[in-house]
């Protein structure tokens, strides 16, 4: 695996790289774990070339977030990359990817301010800026996400459209423990209470799906339904708890056709996110 810390280098690399047939990317921000890994690995099944990228963003963290704090493991993070095949890694700086006096942003209207962007202002202007830079710089074929960041994948998508970028957005399934909670690199924070606290996330989904797989359509009783859970553990602050249109992410009254039931909570300071997709 070859590591590339500016965009020029990278770009060159890549295109050469790529001369062979198709790359597929995958961008993280490291403290890989085993939902990254199977982003790599269905990259590795359909691309000729992988490439993935390094970078904890700085713009998508608002002030008194956990930016400073967030887990940086770059030597473990080579080897598990090197691992699954990897040829390429881009690992730039903060001033690469952000020079002197940038004051360009990409900015995904409307879409961008529901679910996290209400609960997080300017988090998914952070993610879309950052993202299509690396689109910009890597010239992918495809780009694999995971479902976990299901309101992500809808303002990339969007911003894919809409921007006419020539790259396909691949979402793979959310990698979950034996336990059934999601995989996160923020999972590290928590101590072994928290851990099992943060399960009432994956509960109040699971009765939410339940319900529907049962014939529930109505929004406001599956939503009912998912803060009797959260209301059974009081020390897990719930930020919200939605039932939405996957790809515009607006609020549904009635669930009759595929919707996303979408959830965030602080477990201690530690802010989790997980989501369940009913079939409509």
């Amino acid at each position: 695996m070859k590591i590339y810390s500016t965009a020029l280098e990278f770009r060159a690399a890549a295109r050469v790289a790529r001369s062979g047939g198709s790359l597929g990317f995958v961008p993280t921000m490291g403290a890989l774990h085993e939902g990254h890994l199977s982003l790599l690995r269905a990259a590795r099944a359909r691309c000729h070339v992988v490439a993935a990228s390094i970078f904890v963003n700085p713009t998508q963290f608002a002030p008194g977030e956990d930016f400073e704090r967030y887990p940086r493991s770059f030597e473990r993070d080579c080897e598990l990359l090197e691992r699954e095949g990897v040829e390429l890694l881009f690992a730039p700086s903060a001033d690469e990817m952000y020079p002197a006096g940038a004051v360009t942003w990409v900015e995904v209207e409307g879409i961008g301010e529901r679910l996290c962007g209400r609960s997080r202002p300017g988090h998914f202007r952070g993610v879309s800026t950052v993202v299509a830079k690396l689109f910009h710089i890597v010239e992918p074929d495809f780009a694999f996400f995971g479902q976990k960041d299901a309101a992500q994948v809808a303002i990339l998508r969007r911003m894919v459209r809409d921007l006419k970028m020539a790259v396909e957005i691949v979402v793979c399934p959310i990698v979950r423990e034996a336990d059934g909670l999601a995989m996160s690199s923020r999972n590290a924070y928590l101590d072994p209470q928290e851990r099992k606290q943060a399960l009432v996330l994956h509960r109040a989904l699971t009765l939410v799906g339940d319900l529907f797989a049962q014939g529930e359509r109505r929004t406001e009783a599956l939503i009912a339904a998912g803060k009797r859970v959260f209301a059974e553990e009081p020390s897990v602050r719930l930020d919200y708890l939605e039932v939405v249109d996957p790809e515009t992410l607006e609020a549904v009254a009635d669930v009759f056709g595929v919707a996303l039931v979408a959830v965030a909570g602080f477990v201690g300071s530690t802010r989790l996110i997980d989501n369940i997709l009913l079939p409509g």
